[in-house]
């Protein structure tokens, strides 16, 4: 047997299985199931003045998305007002063909209702995915794309628009949307490619309107968490080299639950990264030790979570061992998508950045408990 006829074979028992187990599962949870297609025009936001002058055309984009509602049979999801999680295609243009091209993406999403009655609601939702440049920076043939060295590019997304229901099963939406796209400094360069749009499009309920009544809940209980974490990743330095530097960090962090669903703290860092030495190696720098690899730091912490999952904002300070790279960055940021395996573990997907300039990503894993 040939190597292709066995990939046809094992193809074809994946979706025989597929199909007698996975559509059944499927149909069983049409209920509260909406497709959704939305329209797009608007304005690439200029960051650099050089944009101003690369940019000439107006965006538009075309998304097509699966929104499912949570019913409420469980606590998180009436706490957040019956959120809804989605998947979006998105196929948009950059305000230059030549130079920026276009980007296809595809992002998952987090719904929620800030407005919510029988047929209006205002909603905000917060995207991430992953994006494909089109056209991307080039020494011999494009080499006026200082935005994006790379194919693929971490998408956000974030909206806050209207929805207004017409019948049972057909919604019309509008907002805007706000969309930056870069490759978080794995590639460059990297100054990325941020985006406002006016929205407008309309969603079809599949299944049926399956909502539960609200119920009284508990009296939340404020607790205390503590939590160990080791993360590690790797950054490009600005100077368009090849190389990707290995980065590591530590934190110690405490968190006071003060709501079921907003916990507030703070914690102690350590990190490494092991471009300091070429990145000191420029003209006008102090001399390299091997110290300097090294920064510590002290931050606030701010979670707001949805049963396992969370989203935690970090705001530090360079306290020790500071950025001998450059001094005049004494502040850091971290943003935190976090999931709690069970009552001990956990995993999460950070971006360290310094304000607005994205420094690199990292992956951790960590222990923490309640007490």
């Amino acid at each position: 047997m040939n190597d292709r006829l066995a990939f046809r074979k094992l193809l074809l028992v994946i979706l025989v299985t597929v199909h007698l187990t996975g559509s059944h599962l499927f149909a069983q949870k049409l209920d509260n199931l909406r497709v959704r297609m939305d329209l797009h025009a608007g304005y690439l936001i200029p960051e650099y003045q050089l944009f101003n002058q690369l940019v000439n055309d107006h965006i538009y984009s075309f998304e097509a998305s699966i929104q499912k509602q949570t019913s409420g049979e469980k606590e998180r999801d009436q706490l957040f007002n019956y959120p809804e999680f989605g998947v979006t295609f998105l196929y948009t243009s950059l305000g230059n063909k030549e130079v920026f091209g276009h980007e296809a993406a595809i992002y998952g999403y987090f719904l929620t209702h800030l407005v919510q009655k029988k047929r209006f609601q205002l909603n905000q939702q917060f995207g991430l995915g992953l994006g494909y440049a089109t056209r991307t920076f080039n020494l011999e043939d494009n080499y006026m794309n200082v935005a994006v060295g790379s194919r693929l590019n971490i998408h956000f997304n974030y909206k806050i628009g209207t929805s207004i229901r017409l019948s049972e099963k057909f919604d019309i939406n509008s907002g805007l949307s706000f969309s930056h796209y870069s490759n978080a400094n794995m590639s460059e360069p990297n100054l990325g490619v941020n985006f406002l749009t006016f929205y407008l499009g309309s969603n079809y309920l599949i299944g049926k309107q399956n909502i539960a009544e609200r119920r009284t809940l508990k009296e939340h209980q404020p607790v205390n968490e503590f939590a160990f974490i080791y993360a590690a990743g790797g950054k490009h330095t600005r100077a368009l080299q090849s190389t990707i530097y290995f980065t590591s960090s530590i934190s110690a962090e405490y968190k006071r639950h003060i709501s079921r669903k907003i916990r507030l703290g703070a914690g102690l860092d350590l990190f490494y990264d092991s471009s300091t030495e070429t990145e000191m190696s420029a003209p006008g720098k102090d001399p390299y030790k091997p110290i300097d690899d090294f920064r510590t730091g002290i931050h606030l912490s701010q979670e707001i979570a949805y049963g396992p999952f969370s989203f935690i904002l970090q705001e530090g300070l360079y306290v020790g061992l500071t950025n001998k790279v450059n001094t005049s960055k004494i502040m850091y940021n971290r943003a935190v998508v976090r999931y709690k395996f069970n009552d001990r573990f956990l995993v999460h997907i950070t971006m360290k950045s310094h304000l607005h300039i994205l420094d690199y990503p990292e992956v951790g894993f960590g222990y923490w408990f309640e007490k």
